[in-house]
């Protein structure tokens, strides 16, 4: 099998190189870049596997060069930001970004962000990569909440009969709400199941998703429940 082909987008040349030299020591294969632009072109060149993008680098800043690729692509993208508080980290997933990593970051926190993003991308089909239940209880292939159309097994989303286009951590967030309906479900155990943390996650990257979702699928379908979580309206 064919090493994962990382696209790195950073300024800083002792972090390029040294995050460059550890994700190869851990089997990727990397493309790093100094600025957006020179990025952009090595995104389109190589269309790689997952983009790591630092918010600041000049050219082309971060959040931009990540609304580009959304725009063409929806390969993961995992933002880098040197403040946890910054704006340009919740930029940054409206952009559509699929996670962030706050730097300076450990070399093995930031392997297991991309190997997690990576197991949820590579099992789209559901919460846990099947997209159906246990044989003997089986699931409806297109599950229906009024004008909303979830097909489990064509992985396709419609609303009033026109398509809807989603990333795939916007349809594993969906799938979610979709297979316990009415049922609040706390932003913890979507971490858990959507961006499959098995550590505390930062609860915006769960808030944008459901935001960027809403504007998708019907601002009223997803409600919030002050203090819990979010509910799908059947």
């Amino acid at each position: 099998m064919a090493d994962t082909h990382v696209l790195f987008v950073e300024d800083d040349d002792v972090i390029r190189e040294a995050t460059q030299l550890a994700l190869e020591r851990d089997g990727f294969e990397v493309t790093a870049m100094p600025d957006g632009l020179a990025g952009l072109e090595a995104f389109r060149a190589n269309r790689p596997d997952i983009a790591l993008l630092d918010v600041m680098v000049p050219g082309l800043d971060g959040v931009s060069l990540c609304r580009r690729i959304r725009d063409e692509s929806t390969v993961p993208v995992i933002m880098l930001s040197a403040r946890a508080d910054s704006i340009d980290v919740v930029l940054g997933l409206e952009a559509g970004a699929d996670d962030y990593v706050t730097k300076p970051f450990d070399g093995a926190v930031l392997v297991a962000r991309i190997r997690a993003v990576l197991r949820r991308f590579g099992h789209a089909s559901g919460p846990d990569g099947n997209g159906a239940g246990a044989a003997d209880e089986p699931v409806e292939a297109v599950l229906r909440f009024g004008d909303l159309e979830v097909d489990t097994e064509g992985m396709e989303v419609r609303k009033a009969g026109e398509n809807v286009a989603l990333t795939p951590t916007e349809m594993r967030l969906l799938l979610e709400f979709s297979h316990a309906p009415g049922t609040v479900l706390s932003r913890d155990r979507l971490l858990e199941r959507v961006w499959d943390y098995g550590w505390g996650g930062d609860t915006r990257v769960v808030d944008v998703h459901v935001q960027r979702l809403r504007g998708k699928i019907g601002q009223d379908r997803i409600e919030t429940v002050r203090g819990f979580g979010y509910k799908l309206r059947g």
